[in-house]
């Protein structure tokens, strides 16, 4: 199988969220996990029809739930709609996992699984948002040889 080359030497993986209040999680995520606002798309409504996250190489989509839904959005749940679990999360690498985990606790998170350091390396820990999806946090880098 062929993946078309990127432009920029981003993965050709890229999680996408929806958000109830996906302005207010924009702010959210880059204050606390540090991503910066590539493209924000907002709709006459305040809601956002579209935004792209940045964090190193890495990028992220999300957007506003819709009501009415679209076919898209139908395939979807928010995670308080499904006993507040998740199929898929999102992990990150970051430099400093204790200095995340300080921001996200101040900011609201629920860490669902203490920091602490991994027997394959590296430090990591796992926390809810505060609209309830699920984000791994850690230091190890699984791009990085050993």
């Amino acid at each position: 199988m062929e993946v078309a080359p990127l432009s920029n030497s981003g993965s050709p993986v890229v999680p996408c969220l929806h958000y109830r209040n996906a302005p207010a999680m924009i702010e959210w995520l880059c204050r606390v996990f540090g991503f910066e606002k590539l493209l924000v798309v907002p709709l006459p409504d305040g809601s956002i029809a579209h935004a792209e996250l940045k964090l190193g190489p890495g990028l992220i989509m999300l957007g506003s739930t819709t009501k009415p839904e679209n076919e898209y959005t139908k395939l979807m749940a928010q995670p308080d709609e499904v006993g507040g679990r998740e199929t898929q999360s999102v992990y990150l690498v970051v430099p400093d996992a204790d200095k995340v985990l300080a921001r996200a606790v101040a900011e609201g998170a629920e860490v669902l699984l203490p920091i602490k350091d991994e027997s394959y390396g590296g430090r990591g820990f796992t926390c809810r948002d505060i609209e309830g999806h699920i984000w791994s946090v850690g230091t190890y880098d699984p791009w990085r040889v050993s």
